[in-house]
């Protein structure tokens, strides 16, 4: 496993993080002894890193996580959480809830301190609430030694960037956009990296749109992104390759990016992760995807506030 500096935290983070969404059943419904197992693998290979939230089935993520980590020495991986978000629609970012939040969290995962605390989806509210109100009280909590580094999650890169301008961020995390259909990630990272804020990506399958099966009935991609990236994967398929390693292994092959968070509640999956991030990846079919997705290249769909888009 390589390991990555995330910005100025100095936290040493693995090139492949465990997203611990899959845990709250998320995508499908799990076994939590499965899930706890899948945890021990994770960090047998060498993952350092783990992401969970409340909103991952309504608490129920971190919960089974903070069963998995007992007995683990807490020197031994790096825990983030977020605040903010708590539903579908469900967000509350003023000062006395998220506070409230950490504490809570604290409770389900049995740990004193959380490595880094984010807010979570920050284009679903107004982005004066977070600047002004949500990361002040985040770094309240720093100085109090409940948190060790403060950042925000999202969707729209330009969120990040508004944000950055205004307060001080430790880390972005970005989901969906740098994968084999969307690197827009990369129009920001210039400006991130002279601010020292460590990137994270998630989500290198777009949320199943880089997979043999195709996005689930919900996926808000447009028609156009859906079958481009379908004629991809059947072109991988042709091959006898397989698109999701190709977008892993592109997600995570980007040195500046420090990790790629990546959920799944099977034990054989994590050992498959890290298996395909080790092998070298085909430029020749790079290339040939690439160009197949080529007329959709950086098309994205939108939620939050309209002011929040990119």
């Amino acid at each position: 496993m390589k390991y990555r500096q995330l910005g100025r935290t100095g936290l040493q983070v693995s090139a492949l993080s465990f997203g611990a969404s899959s845990l709250g059943g998320v995508f499908r419904d799990i076994d939590e002894d499965e899930g706890i197992r899948t945890v021990h693998v994770a960090l047998d290979e060498g993952i350092n890193f783990i992401d969970v939230a409340p909103y991952y089935g309504q608490t129920r993520a971190e919960t089974v996580l903070g069963k998995a980590l007992r007995g683990v020495e807490r020197g031994s991986y790096y825990l983030a959480t977020k605040v903010g978000r708590y539903g579908a629609r469900d967000f509350d970012f003023s000062r006395g809830r998220v506070i409230e939040s950490v504490d809570e969290s604290l409770g389900r995962l049995g740990i004193d301190h959380i490595d880094l605390i984010q807010c979570h989806d920050i284009e679903f509210v107004p982005l004066d609430t977070v600047i002004e109100e949500t990361l002040p009280a985040l770094r309240e909590l720093q100085q109090r030694g409940k948190v060790g580094h403060v950042g925000i999650t999202g969707l729209p890169v330009g969120a990040f960037l508004r944000v950055a301008e205004r307060a001080e961020v430790d880390t972005v995390l970005s989901y969906s956009r740098y994968c084999l259909n969307d690197t827009s990630l990369l129009r920001i990272l210039p400006e991130l990296e002279e601010r020292g804020i460590g990137v994270l990506t998630a989500s290198p399958l777009s949320m199943g749109l880089l997979s043999h099966r195709g996005p689930p009935g919900w996926h808000p991609a447009s028609a156009a992104l859906k079958r481009a990236c379908a004629r991809a994967a059947k072109h991988c398929e042709s091959l006898g390759s397989n698109i999701s390693k190709l977008a892993l292994q592109f997600a995570a092959g980007e040195e500046r990016l420090a990790s790629c968070i990546v959920g799944s509640a099977d034990p054989e999956n994590i050992r498959r992760n890290c298996r395909w991030i080790e092998e070298p990846l085909d430029e020749e079919l790079l290339g040939d995807v690439r160009a197949i997705l080529d007329p959709v290249k950086d098309i994205c769909w939108y939620e939050g506030l309209p002011e929040n888009s990119d």
